[in-house]
């Protein structure tokens, strides 16, 4: 069942040397379940179309539904915030002041929706997912005293802290060294799949994007278009480490850098 669609969307936007298309005719839909990920030249648009997502930035035209709730319509203007989109940015973005409990539920400190009740339960949530995910012995840590990959983890729970149906993930590895890279994205890719959500990653990485997506959205230069959009079928190898050492991924590869070696910003 598809649960985000966006329909022709473009994005203009101003600058002294006057009016710049960033975003032209974007139209792909996501299913539950699903891990997309979105590839293309450096500067393209690849955030920029995260950020209208999640209603950071507004479209100029088109259309944007998540679960059958118009995000931004054409015709009314209008852009709405849903509760069920949350984002995962480049950096992790923790307190340094705050131990790793109170920064995941910082989300949960600042909702004027919730009932207590509700904020009570999704405390038992949180505290299961750190005690899950190797992170319970450090609820009372500060952030400093964990390792880059761990502080990934701190980060994606407490993005996971409000219970959203769609994870944006802005690059959250490109901080991270090569190996330790290696294993916060089996440590995401399992946490995603355990916790039944779909996911949307940004990354300029094609063997990254290869490893833990469903599906991949091939961009152009600016204005970004989708030149290609390309099923995989890797989930029988497991993890995406494992899918790297899979028959298809070299072919893949090859196949995604051709179309994109001659597509410059």
């Amino acid at each position: 069942m598809s649960i985000l669609k966006l329909t022709n969307v473009n994005l203009m936007y101003q600058s002294l040397k006057g009016e710049t298309q960033a975003l032209k005719d974007i139209n792909f839909e996501v299913e539950e379940g699903e891990f997309i990920a979105i590839v293309g030249p450096s500067g393209c648009g690849k955030t920029t179309i995260l950020n209208i997502i999640s209603g950071i930035l507004k479209p100029s035209s088109g259309e944007i539904t998540l679960l059958d709730e118009k995000l931004y319509s054409e015709k009314t203007k209008k852009l709405n915030h849903n509760k069920n989109i949350g984002y995962m940015f480049q950096r992790d973005h923790l307190f340094e002041w705050r131990t790793i409990w109170k920064n995941v539920i910082l989300g949960l400190e600042i909702n004027k929706n919730l009932t207590k009740e509700e904020k009570e339960n999704r405390k038992v949530y949180i505290d299961g997912l750190l005690d899950r995910y190797g992170l319970k012995d450090f609820k009372n840590k500060k952030p400093r005293e964990l390792s880059g990959g761990m502080r990934q983890r701190v980060s994606l729970i407490r993005t996971l802290a409000l219970n959203p149906k769609i994870l944006l993930l802005d690059e959250p590895f490109s901080a991270l060294d090569y190996q330790t890279r290696l294993n916060v994205c089996d440590d995401v890719s399992r946490i995603i799949s355990d916790e039944k959500k779909t996911a949307i990653l940004v990354t300029h990485d094609i063997s990254e994007a290869i490893s833990l997506a469903d599906k991949i959205i091939v961009l152009t230069k600016r204005p970004a278009t989708i030149k290609d959009i390309i099923t995989l079928n890797l989930k029988d190898y497991g993890l995406p480490l494992n899918r790297r050492e899979s028959p298809e991924f070299q072919p893949m590869f090859e196949k995604i850098y051709g179309e994109l070696k001659n597509e410059k910003s």
